[in-house]
């Protein structure tokens, strides 16, 4: 677990240049694009057809600017959602996909020859399950669960993560320290509540896992698939129980728990810790951050008593699991039918091209990225960019020295953070260097495994050096951004600075609205309730008196309670607690991102457009990024497990700005509607 808070749900991560002391005043603000150029959306910037005017704004504010286009876009096949996100991910994989396409053709391109062996599909087939034979062998000559667990540090290696999640990343109270850490993990369904409530939504996601497990092993040609496949369920089951909940699992105070290999050890003594450490390569390690502990400790001991037939089949499972997309056909199919379809409601497996794609983008991304920004990311949208993030910085600036609940030493600390601020624009100034991986043409499963191993190893190398900041975790072609507390940076990857969030041409309101908000959420994320937590150096360390934690809680409370209030399906609403963070980054994102905006007006009104005036474009932009249209599956999925509410819920935050009920005439009895004492002011 990374402290590294993406700007949305994604499904792996890993936690530029300095704002100087003058990046706090009000800088200058951007010039106005040539008056003939035209936006890519719209008259201005935004798509007024999709709008449905017959809402009122202060009854659904996410209906009244995104639905007719809700009502008329349709969820591809190949996907569990759709909306501004995924249409621009589709661009970015297509713009990939011409790249791979060309490298593929050109000779010495190791992520060409990784993407022809994604793509050689008769050859794929032909194989079958023999590339992943000698992996299985391995388990199957374990014939205790101290065996198995070191086979399991070995697996580690390969993208095969039992029973724990690891990785290494700065200590937090540490942050120029890098430090191996281990988390809790394990499990084949999302999260614990898959295993243990007795929802009947949930109930038939363990049945139809089941079922999955029992086809892996058949397609395996394994014997008796049905009650070993219950075993591991059961044995899954136990795990879940021990699992930390996701809202423990986000607190930065209570994840942080140093231990040695001897406090293992004394903590969990029949699992073996020697084996599982040295196969992973950190035996030597003097401490180790622990992050869910007693889950930890807890799973290792009922690892280290399961019966080892049990043992086995839970690891085989496991590694057949995370490797079926790289095998035959038959694998992919069942794969997707449960991961795909059963999990997220998806009909269809995405095409050869996109799955290949998404491949060599996470084992090569810079390689691929390089090539992608010199065509796609012109240095004017980098400085545009680059401006927007100045101007949002000095308003978060501005707030801060305004804010009534903090006290001045706590405002002096707080403005000392931001200014510390180091900002990622585009791209990484240096490129990753892929020379140590190898690379083979023919063998598709074998450079899965050595790219895992790359990563693995990479990772490793970084113990005992100090933390190399310019590092990147996201590729230049992502859709996203994040914010890192322990580096005290805000990344934007080139991909997400596109029109609905970015456009030089479009008007001001509509950037500010849609990029700005972006930003200033992610700027916000270092002040949130887990962010707030990391001092100006990224150290966790309290920095805060008393008094401000007090009142900064009774804020966050009943924001908490206003996101709590939202039922997305009968008796299954928005968790204000899991999703605090977040709805935390929208609420201060659109504050800062607005009063950007109004400073570049220099004091001047804005002009309407199209009969819409300066303050309801910059709305009409925050909502427009958020048109998504959901699969049931996926949203109570992602109801469960994401730290960020629906996307509907992200619009409505609006509800806490006295701006937006002055633009839009909103009025008590309108469902929106909140008195006055009720908006939630923090930043």
């Amino acid at each position: 677990m990374r402290y590294l808070i993406a700007l949305l749900w994604a499904s792996t991560a890993v936690a530029g240049y300095a704002v100087s002391a003058a990046a706090q005043d009000a800088p200058a603000p951007a010039a106005a694009p040539a008056a003939a150029a035209k936006p890519t959306i719209g008259d201005f910037g935004f798509d007024a057809a999709g709008m449905d005017r017959s809402v009122n704004a202060g009854d659904d504010f996410y209906a009244y600017a995104n639905g007719t286009w809700a009502k008329d876009t349709a969820i591809p096949a190949d996907r569990s959602n759709y909306g501004m996100f995924t249409m621009l991910e589709e661009l970015s994989n297509e713009r990939t996909h011409k790249i791979l396409e060309e490298q593929q053709k050109a000779a010495g391109s190791k992520s060409g020859d990784f993407y022809a062996s994604f793509m050689d599909r008769a050859a794929v087939n032909k194989a079958g399950i023999a590339p992943l034979q000698p992996t299985l062998k391995e388990i199957d000559g374990a014939d205790t669960p101290a065996a198995l667990t070191a086979v399991m540090g070995k697996l580690s290696r390969k993208g095969i993560n039992l029973p724990f999640g690891t990785y290494v990343d700065s200590d937090d109270k540490s942050p120029d320290s890098p430090i191996f850490q281990i988390l809790q993990g394990g499990l084949g369904l999302p999260d614990r509540d898959y295993y243990l409530s007795e929802d009947p939504g949930l109930v038939s996601k363990r049945e139809a896992y089941r079922g999955y497990m029992v086809k892996l092993m058949a397609l395996a040609g394994e014997k008796n698939a049905e009650a070993r496949a219950k075993a591991v369920l059961d044995l899954e089951t136990e795990i879940a129980r021990l699992h930390w909940t996701q809202v423990d699992s986000r607190d930065a105070d209570k994840t942080y728990n140093k231990m040695t290999a001897a406090e293992l050890k004394k903590a969990a003594p029949a699992f073996n810790w020697d084996g599982y450490l040295k196969e992973i390569g950190v035996a030597q390690q003097p401490a180790f951050l622990v992050r869910q502990p007693t889950a930890v400790t807890g799973m290792a001991a009922l690892i280290a008593k399961t019966p080892a037939a049990v043992l086995k089949d839970y690891t085989k499972v496991h590694t057949i699991d995370e490797m079926a997309p790289y095998l035959s056909q038959p694998f992919v199919d069942a794969n997707f039918a449960f991961h795909g379809t059963s999990l997220n409601g998806t009909p269809e497996n995405q095409a050869d091209w996109k799955r290949g794609v998404t491949l060599v983008t996470g084992a090569m991304g810079e390689e691929v990225g390089k090539i992608y920004v010199e065509r796609y990311f012109p240095p004017e949208s980098k400085a545009a960019a680059d401006t927007l993030v100045k101007n949002v910085i000095a308003a978060m600036d501005r707030r801060i020295q305004g804010l009534a609940w903090m006290a001045p030493e706590t405002k002096a600390r707080a403005r000392a953070k931001l200014a510390a601020f180091t900002p990622k624009i585009g791209y990484p100034e240096t490129w990753r260097d892929y020379s140590a991986l190898t690379v083979k043409r023919d063998d598709l499963l074998g450079n899965v495994m050595r790219a895992n191993e790359f990563e693995h190893a990479r990772g490793i190398g970084k113990l005992g050096k100090p933390i190399d900041r310019t590092e990147w975790f996201m590729t230049p072609m992502t859709i996203n951004a994040y914010a890192n507390f322990a580096w005290n940076e805000i990344v934007f990857p080139a991909a997400i600075l596109q029109p609905p969030f970015f456009d030089p041409y479009a008007d001001a309101a509509i950037n500010y609205g849609g990029i700005g908000a972006v930003i200033g959420h992610e700027i916000s994320h270092h002040f949130d309730d887990q962010g707030s937590k990391y001092d100006e150096t990224g150290s966790l360390k309290e920095w805060w008196t008393p008094g401000d934690v007090q009142r900064f809680n009774a804020l966050t409370d009943k924001l908490g309670a206003q996101y709590d209030g939202y039922e997305v399906f009968p008796g299954k609403s928005v968790n204000g607690k899991l999703t605090m963070g977040e709805n935390i980054g929208d609420l201060a994102g659109v504050t800062i991102a607005y009063d950007a905006y109004q400073a570049t007006l220099g004091g001047k009104p804005a002009p309407a457009i199209d009969g819409f005036s300066g303050d309801q474009r910059f709305y009409l932009g925050w909502a427009q990024v958020w048109r998504r249209n959901y699969r049931d599956d996926n949203l109570l999925q992602r109801l469960i497990t994401d730290p960020h509410s629906p996307s509907k819920q992200r619009t409505y935050v609006v509800r806490n700005f006295d701006q937006w009920y002055k633009a839009y005439g909103v009025q008590p009895g309108q469902k929106l509607y909140l008195a006055p004492d009720q908006r939630v002011h923090i930043w």
